[in-house]
């Protein structure tokens, strides 16, 4: 239906050239910096330990594998690193480290953002799950309930892309401030690890853009924005 419809890629064609212009930006961004040391020494595990300690959170910091994995677990109160980051002593190392420890800030904080997306993990995923499978049968079968269907389990993932934005966004800052204020961090550095996260920003904005205009093109597909007469 989609790779052969000329009006998916009219639609959704200009965000997927921005996601995969996203995804080369982060890692030419990453790997340029992470070949630049920071004064202090650190190390992206001791960033972040240095920041959840500091605020008192009783955050473990791990090391996970995978190439860019980083990620803050709310649940289990577990800060994981890929082992670039949580090994690393660099620009990038110290910055992806300090951002994911924003997002145990932001946790600590009952920052309402975190909390929504963290509520709908089980409903985005259920959600995807079903979407797409639904979305097919019912265009091939001409099942306009299906389709709707499909559609509705769908905005739940667009949804879900969206309020990942200030999420995202909000943990970059809180990454900044703290590496300004505690992390012993030289202002040229601090430059670096703001196009470190600037680049890294761009790939959530390219998925929140290709969600959105893949659900708008399931609505014109379903001629649910056709006006009547």
């Amino acid at each position: 239906m989609m790779m052969f419809d000329p009006l998916y890629f009219l639609v959704v064609g200009p965000a997927l050239i921005l996601s995969v212009v996203a995804q080369v930006w982060v890692k030419k961004s990453f790997h340029k910096f992470s070949k630049i040391g920071v004064r202090n020494g650190m190390s992206g595990a001791e960033i972040a330990d240095q920041i959840v300690r500091n605020a008192g959170l009783g955050v473990r910091v791990e090391r996970v594998a995978g190439f860019m994995s980083d990620h803050y677990d709310p649940r289990a109160r577990v800060l994981r690193l890929s082992p670039e980051v949580f090994e690393g002593r660099s620009i990038s190392s110290i910055g992806v480290a300090a951002h994911e420890a924003g997002h145990a800030l932001q946790h600590a904080k009952g920052y309402l953002p975190l909390q929504w997306r963290t509520a709908m993990v089980p409903i985005t995923t259920i959600g995807s799950n079903l979407a797409w499978p639904l979305l097919m049968i019912g265009f091939i079968f001409s099942a306009a309930s299906l389709v709707k269907l499909g559609i509705i389990f769908f905005s739940a993932a667009v949804l879900f892309q969206l309020i990942t934005l200030p999420v995202e966004f909000d943990a970059s800052r809180r990454a900044m401030t703290v590496l300004r204020n505690q992390g012993g961090v030289t202002a040229v550095e601090l430059n670096g690890v703001r196009s470190v996260l600037t680049a890294a920003a761009m790939t959530y904005v390219a998925a929140a853009a290709a969600a959105v205009l893949q659900l708008l093109y399931f609505l014109l597909r379903a001629g649910l924005l056709r006006r009547d007469d």
